[in-house]
């Protein structure tokens, strides 16, 4: 500590040309200042700086050893700026949740988190859009299903699983499908994003195939798609554990359970990775990892 006491005096020397502007600085005699420059020379072995009666004048030496002093001193600050940001980390956050999944499993658990860093503003985007992390949009993104891009650093959290299902009204109206193909007489909800294809997974006689499916409205998230079903529109494939309490309270009725394929989605948190990762990021995911990973609706 002393060594880094030393080099900051130099530095504050140096930039403010003289001991006695120096000590004004620090609130120090100026000659317990120069003895502080002597003390760096003798341990050196070199001149540092050459002192008129007006001015301190930097040696080639010396340039060089402010230019370092200063890089030492800046490096110094910036580990204890990050050891005390993991204690106590601060800055907004922006993380981007899918609505439904959001809803249920994320949102339930930031009340905690919020406690437990109070010095983290969290800002948070309900969207089943992917934004884009690596561009600035989000500094974490809570994302189902496959990850395309390998700039990111990814950690698992879970998975959810699949099952189609439709109201009571909607199946006394139109009827139960016995087997896949009956949905070719049916209205099925769609999903309209880009890199969802408009058809279904199934499993027959031990043989995996995909029906093209077709219906009367699409949509652009889960939670919409879970309340089309609900409302007797149309027969929707959904995550298993979204409509988990409609099913059980009989709004919702799984159907074709016999040629499920038992497919789901991987559930990642996605972030910029690296050693300048901030605190908050790191914190948040961990405690995401911590929370989802142990819950028995998160296999």
């Amino acid at each position: 500590m002393a060594l880094a006491g030393d080099l900051e005096i130099f530095v504050l020397v140096a930039e403010e040309g003289s001991f006695s502007a120096a000590g004004r600085r620090l609130k120090a005699a100026p000659s317990s200042i120069a003895r502080v420059i002597d003390r760096i020379e003798a341990r050196l072995g070199v001149r540092l700086l050459l002192r008129t009666t007006r001015s301190l004048i930097l040696t080639p030496e010396g340039v060089t050893y402010l230019s370092s002093a200063r890089r030492i001193i800046a490096d110094l600050r910036e580990t204890e700026q990050s050891i005390a940001d993991q204690s106590s980390p601060k800055g907004r956050l922006r993380i981007c949740l899918s609505l439904q999944y959001g809803k249920m499993f994320v949102v339930p658990l930031l009340r905690e988190f919020i406690q437990q860093y109070p010095g983290i503003l969290l800002e948070i985007i309900a969207t089943d859009a992917v934004v884009d992390i690596a561009a600035g949009q989000a500094d974490v993104a809570v994302r189902l299903g496959p990850l395309p891009d390998g700039l990111l650093t990814a950690r698992r959290l879970g998975a959810t699983h699949k099952v189609i299902v439709a109201s009571p009204g909607y199946l006394a109206r139109r009827g139960t499908p016995a087997v896949p193909e009956d949905l070719y007489h049916h209205d099925c909800i769609g999903f309209n994003f880009k890199r969802a294809a408009p058809t279904w997974p199934f499993r027959k006689d031990g043989r995996d195939y995909s029906l093209p499916i077709k219906g009367c409205v699409e949509t652009n998230n889960g939670d919409t798609e879970g309340q089309l079903a609900l409302e007797g529109i149309g027969i929707a494939r959904v995550c298993a554990e979204t409509v988990e309490d409609a099913v059980q309270a009989g709004r919702l009725v799984p159907i074709l359970e016999a040629f499920n394929p038992g497919d789901g989605e991987e559930v990642h948190a996605v972030f910029v990775g690296g050693a300048h990762t901030p605190a908050r990021v790191r914190c948040f995911v961990d405690y995401l990892v911590g929370r989802l990973c142990a819950s028995p609706a998160q296999p």
